[in-house]
């Protein structure tokens, strides 16, 4: 995927995200993904959380791998950058790198999944996805 198709986002660490030393607590960090990807969804791909649920569809994350480079701080602005990175019939691979003025502190690789929610099966992703992984898109 090419730096045109980084999706980026601003997050401001609050008080909730952080424990008594003032940094940001680390199950905090994936309601910050998720987030993030929500606002993906919502942005980039024009489909929110809310209409896929009304339509009986969902996207489970059925992996999420961090890594964490540096403590964020109370305060500080994160910036979360987003990039597909693979597509699978129905999965889906996203890459998410967090920094603060430069300064890396997560990498994260998330795996979702979209779902018939009524049956809890495996659905193919509609061609607003695929087309993210069309030659043209590069």
């Amino acid at each position: 995927m090419s730096t045109e198709q980084t999706f980026t986002t601003r997050r401001k660490v609050r008080f909730e995200h952080c424990d008594p030393a003032g940094i940001v607590f680390y199950p905090r960090y994936f309601e910050m993904i998720n987030a993030v990807v929500e606002d993906w969804f919502s942005e980039a791909l024009e489909s929110s959380f809310a209409e896929l649920i009304s339509s009986g569809r969902g996207v489970p994350t059925v992996s999420l791998q961090t890594q964490f480079h540096a403590p964020s701080r109370l305060g500080e602005i994160l910036t979360f950058g987003l990039v597909p990175q693979a597509l699978g019939r129905t999965s889906l691979t996203l890459e998410i790198i967090a920094t603060h003025q430069d300064q890396r502190r997560l990498t994260a690789q998330v795996t979702l999944v979209l779902i018939d929610l009524s049956t809890g099966r495996p659905l193919p992703w509609p061609d607003p996805v695929r087309q993210l992984f069309s030659p043209d898109a590069t």
